[in-house]
């Protein structure tokens, strides 16, 4: 028998699922940690939103995590800047090797497993859904860690 999946409240439009481990409020960056220094985070929080500053370093989650669904809100700047890569370039790591690309990829060419919601360098996405420049995109990421096949 599969197990019976547990009961939670689904949240509200301003509010995350009962069961939801919430690593960004809009007020500070507790849950996070400079990557390599294990410091507090060099980036910006304001008006409810963090902003990446340029040189301050990758980040990470203070806690780990296996398989997982991850909400993100992000956006890129609003004044077209660069391009290609050079373009609002970031991402979310998985287990430090698999990237969700984030970029501004709207009337962006960049090669296709490099843009928006790739997994970077290795998957591109099915569809470029990118929003211009400074507008709010919304990713919703089922990740299934790997597992170690211990068989032969």
């Amino acid at each position: 028998h599969e197990p019976v999946p547990a009961l939670i409240e689904s949240g509200s439009d301003d509010s995350p699922p009962s069961d939801a481990i919430v690593l960004f409020d809009g007020s500070n960056m507790d849950a996070w940690r400079h990557i390599i220094s294990g410091n507090e985070v060099g980036w910006r929080v304001e008006d409810g939103a963090v902003t990446v500053d340029p040189c301050t370093g990758t980040i990470e989650t203070r806690q780990a995590f296996g398989d997982m669904q991850l909400h993100i809100e992000w956006r890129t700047n609003p004044e077209i800047v660069g391009q290609g890569q050079s373009r609002g370039n970031s991402g979310v790591f998985f287990h430090s090797q698999f990237e969700v690309q984030s970029l501004d990829s709207w009337e962006n060419p960049t090669y296709v497993n490099g843009q928006a919601a790739s997994v970077y360098l290795q998957y591109p996405p099915l569809v470029n859904a990118s929003r211009g420049p400074g507008a709010w995109q919304t990713y919703d990421i089922v990740f299934t860690a790997p597992r170690l096949d211990d068989s032969g």
